[in-house]
């Protein structure tokens, strides 16, 4: 009759708390060490933006995003242009090539900008929008290019978990690149979700 198999022993737990320290150590390191700056890799995201690329690329659109400041930050921009009321929302050409709607302010109170710009030159529009709630505040917008079409969509960011916004209703500056536009006549719209605004912009 064979000997009985001897019950194994288990490791002593300084050697456990060893191995775990050799492979802890060098890993924190070299992640710290090389990790690449910026936000962390977001598939979803990653993936959205890229088929949204293609997508308005396949449309013609070409898209520039928009940096905000508050009016306090310089001189309120040249006024003038003839403000008009426009359908509510993103132009359904555009709509049907982006990959999700976009947020946009609830509605668009007050609108300046001037009627003309030298194509060379920054180009600032300012406007009163309402928040579409108080969890979002405004963060840019990017602006859609399309023949003689230039739709300004704005861009939300979260306010954060423990802000809301102070008020509901923002006022921000919003300006496009000098050489964003080409000589021409435009028709400029910024989007809203109960009414978006437009007036025409001659670029020389």
């Amino acid at each position: 009759m064979s000997a009985a198999p001897k019950e194994r022993q288990p490791w002593p737990m300084k050697w456990i708390v060893l191995a775990i320290l050799l492979t802890v150590v060098p890993y924190t390191y070299i992640t710290l060490r090389y990790r690449k700056p910026g936000p962390a890799f977001q598939p979803y995201e990653d993936m959205k933006n890229r088929a949204n690329v293609v997508r308005l690329l396949a449309a013609g659109y070409q898209r520039i995003p928009l940096p905000a400041t508050r009016p306090a930050d310089g001189p309120s921009p040249r006024g003038g242009a003839a403000i008009l009321p426009d359908v509510a929302g993103v132009p359904a050409d555009l709509k049907s090539t982006l990959v999700e709607p976009p947020l946009l302010p609830a509605e668009i109170t007050r609108l300046s900008a001037a009627p003309d710009t030298p194509a060379s030159s920054p180009y600032a529009i300012e406007l009163t929008c309402v928040l579409p709630d108080d969890q979002h505040q405004l963060a840019g917008a990017e602006l859609f290019l399309r023949g003689d079409r230039a739709v300004v969509v704005p861009t939300f960011e979260p306010a954060g978990s423990s802000l809301v916004a102070r008020s509901r209703e923002t006022v921000v500056r919003l300006t496009f690149p000098a050489g964003a536009l080409k000589p021409g006549r435009y028709m400029v719209t910024v989007c809203g979700e109960r009414g978006s605004r437009s007036w025409p912009l001659d670029v020389r």
